[in-house]
């Protein structure tokens, strides 16, 4: 049983396989349309979602898995019933658990009391399936990830603590511009400072888009408003007004820097339109990457 609960659980090798999984199954899907035949999937969702749903989804189906979807209103973890015993329940009838949380605590609980392979799809700490989708998005148009200026600018938020777990196993080189109140969680850059030692990469946080901007190879932001935090709308947009990727910033970086955004997006707040429909936008493929990625983990949580 293998779950898929942070990227801090594996070493930069065990990473590295995934990612060429991926790009592999990218390459020649029809290899891998039996890998997880006769296995059962559930997509445990109590959060709105288009790509993890749909990459999970199809990415079971299209390895040969039967696939069932529980709806945000359907299962109302810690509400209708404990968390663990509906860990324990689906654990008599599934191979493996998607579960897309509110809380990470949830998917701790879960994993901890299911016999069988749980993968988090999302919970408000972590994002690491849509890192290993980033990750494989880097590889095919940059190559080596540790000879790149990565910046990431925006909120300190789930999809920034995995990028931060993934850089600093790997020893790529990280750049944060977040404005102050909003860094990323102080356990993770603890965490992250032990792995650089190790790997030889760099985690940097700085208050100044500007400042980071300079020289990047990988433009990367997210909303300023994630789901959860919608009341802090109005605060948020003024803290953040500073950390826009615009054409002005894109100057200031290398002249064939791409640009990501793990979407969905809030045009004309975190990005505007002429960058994310820019030549130098790869944020659609990013997202069909979502699809081979889900595959390397399903195969990865499954494989015996």
């Amino acid at each position: 049983m293998n779950h898929f609960i942070s990227l801090k659980d594996f070493d930069a090798e065990e990473i590295k396989k995934i990612v060429d999984l991926a790009g592999q199954i990218k390459i020649t899907p029809s290899s891998f349309s039996d890998s997880l035949k006769n296995k059962n999937v559930g997509l445990l969702f109590e959060k709105p979602s288009l790509r993890t749903k749909t990459a999970f989804y199809l990415g079971a189906l299209q390895l040969g898995a039967e696939v069932i979807y529980y709806s945000p209103q359907e299962v109302r973890l810690g509400e209708r019933e404990i968390v663990s015993d509906a860990a324990r329940t689906l654990s008599g009838y599934l191979d493996a658990v998607v579960l897309r949380t509110f809380s990470h605590k949830s998917v701790l609980e879960f994993a901890a009391a299911s016999s069988v392979s749980v993968i988090n799809g999302l919970s408000d700490l972590l994002h690491p399936s849509q890192v290993l989708a980033d990750l494989l998005t880097m590889q095919e148009l940059k190559s080596d990830i540790k000879k790149l200026k990565v910046v990431y600018t925006g909120d300190g938020n789930n999809v920034c603590n995995s990028l931060i777990y993934a850089f600093s196993l790997l020893g790529g080189n990280l750049h944060m511009a977040i404005p102050k109140g909003y860094e990323p969680s102080g356990q993770v850059l603890d965490d992250a400072k032990k792995n650089c030692c190790l790997s030889g990469g760099k985690i940097s946080v700085v208050n100044s888009l500007e400042e980071a901007a300079e020289g990047a190879d990988v433009l990367y932001t997210d909303v300023w408003v994630s789901m959860g935090s919608e009341e802090e709308a109005t605060m948020r947009k003024k803290a953040f007004k500073n950390f826009q990727i615009n054409d002005t910033i894109v100057t200031q970086t290398e002249k064939d820097c791409i640009v990501m955004h793990c979407l969905p997006v809030h045009r004309g707040q975190e990005i505007t339109d002429s960058v994310i429909d820019g030549e130098h936008s790869v944020v659609f493929t990013q997202a069909e990457n979502r699809l081979h990625a889900a595959k390397a983990i399903l195969i990865y949580a499954l494989e015996k």
